[in-house]
């Protein structure tokens, strides 16, 4: 399969966002993907410690922008990031949605690890990041059927807790899917290495699509988006600005691995079921 990864810099202005993010689809779909991902918020990316105003016009008109797209380019599209609204709560989901090429919505997941942090502990010029004023956490395991296999979802900080992706192999997972807006202050240290290891204990390819650069005088992310194959060699990188990543990911190269180092049948240690 080829994969291809947009990789922006969204600030806070629909429009604009929604513009390049087409233009990235469709560069790569014209250089031939199969599978076409944005990043995590690329519709809307608040400033810091801001709502999302009119959440259900920013959530409307990306998922009509993506259907479109993903019918238009006859490509598998994932949607990256959007707010998706909760009835009755101030709050939102931060949600991630698979279109099929027929521009159906075919798979929802709801970020359910929290981005609450707070680098000042570790630098005294450090951020301080609280999701969770904002977002509700999701609580849904998913793993997308699809004619290329078992795809994983997550977003973003759920990188940092591998036991999501000890259940998403379990349900069957071939790729996983991360896209984000890593912060710049973790990004150098944290970001290409967590990766890595989620390709490798996985033994999946990992398909990283970020956000880059300033979006605002507050907020800044780290780049870098990546295509990983199973064996943990990095296939494609993104740098600090936007552009288009195109990957090609044979299919055979998931079975070569776990074949070859089977450490996903060779495990002792699982995970106790819980009490009807």
């Amino acid at each position: 399969m080829r994969v291809g990864v947009v990789q922006m810099c969204s600030t806070d202005d629909l429009p604009r966002n929604l513009a390049l993010a087409e233009a990235g689809v469709a560069q790569a779909a014209a250089d031939g993907a199969d599978f076409v991902t944005l990043p995590e918020a690329f519709p809307f990316l608040r400033r810091e410690g801001q709502p999302i105003p009119n959440v259900a016009a920013v959530e409307t008109a990306a998922r009509n922008a993506l259907a479109n797209w993903a019918r238009e380019h006859r490509c598998w599209l994932l949607g990256g990031s959007i707010p998706e609204t909760i009835d009755g709560s101030a709050r939102v989901y931060n949600t991630t949605l698979l279109f099929d090429p027929s521009g159906h919505v075919v798979a929802r997941y709801r970020k359910i690890h929290l981005f609450d942090i707070d680098l000042g502990e570790l630098d005294a010029n450090g951020e301080c990041f609280r999701e969770s004023d904002t977002y509700a956490p999701g609580e849904e395991v998913v793993v997308a059927e699809t004619p290329f296999g078992g795809l994983g979802l997550s977003i973003c900080y759920d990188i940092r807790f591998p036991e999501l992706y000890r259940a998403l192999v379990d349900a069957n997972a071939r790729w996983i899917c991360v896209p984000s807006a890593f912060a710049r202050a973790t990004g150098p240290f944290h970001w290409e290495v967590l990766l890595r290891a989620r390709a490798i204990e996985s033994q999946c390819y990992v398909i990283a699509p970020a956000q880059c650069g300033d979006h605002s005088p507050e907020r800044a992310s780290h780049g870098h988006s990546m295509v990983i194959d199973p064996w943990g060699e990095i296939l494609a990188e993104g740098g600090d600005s936007p552009t288009v990543l195109i990957a090609d990911c044979p299919d055979e190269a998931i079975d070569r691995v776990r074949v070859g180092v089977p450490s996903l049948r060779n495990r002792r240690l699982r995970a106790p079921k819980s009490e009807p």
